[in-house]
């Protein structure tokens, strides 16, 4: 794997037992990194990512962290950086949202949703900056929704990816000088299990879009492991749509 790009890093990806995580997590792989990935309660999900990315030659392990409590969230990064050995790129993955009308939703839904899409993604960050420097990165996975929400009931889901893409804007000013660079990756419809593209609502979003079809988490793999890698140094600060012309 010494020929790979991304050989001899370690990369910690948040939710990443399946979608788009799962993706993430097997590219990254793919392209030489040894890589952790954290799982709330899917575990043979996780076990099975890890089994897949092992099979084809690479290095993974899976971690129980509930992005929802910060003190999980601090020690998946600390798990990572003793199984590994270090840390050099963070994917904060981990995510979801309760798509109702505001008042509809109770308190503790709209903490749910803030705390693992916001909260985590902070606490992660902060935690995983005492351990990563010079050519790090730090890539966050955002949604096209903060830029665009055409359906009613996604306000507090927007909200929480308005934040990451506002958060990756500010933190990219204060890592320029640490050569750490901060993205953040906003994808549009993407077929996965929980929003498949042949499911109920497939019809109306493809009518949104500029192309006929679904994104792949493969896509997403695909463009995250790009900002992760040496060509993407000069990239910060951004938020990347990935859309399929759903923003357009």
């Amino acid at each position: 794997m010494a020929d790979k790009k991304l050989a001899g890093q370690v990369a910690l990806v948040t939710g990443g037992s399946r979608g788009i995580g799962a993706g993430i997590a097997t590219r990254l792989a793919a392209d030489g990194a040894s890589v952790a990935l954290t799982y709330s309660k899917s575990k043979d999900s996780a076990d099975q990512v890890v089994k897949n990315i092992q099979a084809q030659g690479g290095r993974a392990y899976a971690i129980r962290a509930d992005s929802s409590i910060a003190e999980d969230v601090v020690a998946s990064v600390s798990s990572a950086v003793a199984h590994f050995g270090g840390l050099h790129i963070l994917v904060n993955n981990a995510g979801g949202g309760t798509f109702q009308s505001l008042d509809e939703l109770t308190l503790e839904q709209i903490d749910q949703v803030l705390s693992v899409n916001v909260r985590a993604t902070v606490v992660a960050t902060k935690a995983a900056l005492e351990h990563i420097s010079t050519g790090g990165r730090i890539i966050n996975i955002g949604s096209i929704n903060a830029d665009r929400m055409p359906f009613p009931g996604g306000s507090t889901y927007a909200l929480s990816k308005g934040a990451v893409a506002s958060f990756t804007r500010g933190l990219a000013r204060e890592l320029g000088p640490r050569g750490i660079t901060v993205n953040n990756v906003q994808p549009g419809p993407v077929d996965t299990d929980g929003n498949p593209a042949d499911g109920p609502a497939a019809g109306l979003i493809l009518e949104a879009l500029a192309v006929d079809r679904f994104g792949t988490v493969e896509e997403i793999g695909a463009f995250v492991s790009y900002l992760a890698g040496p060509d993407a140094s000069y990239i910060t600060g951004a938020s990347h749509t990935i859309d399929g012309g759903f923003g357009a």
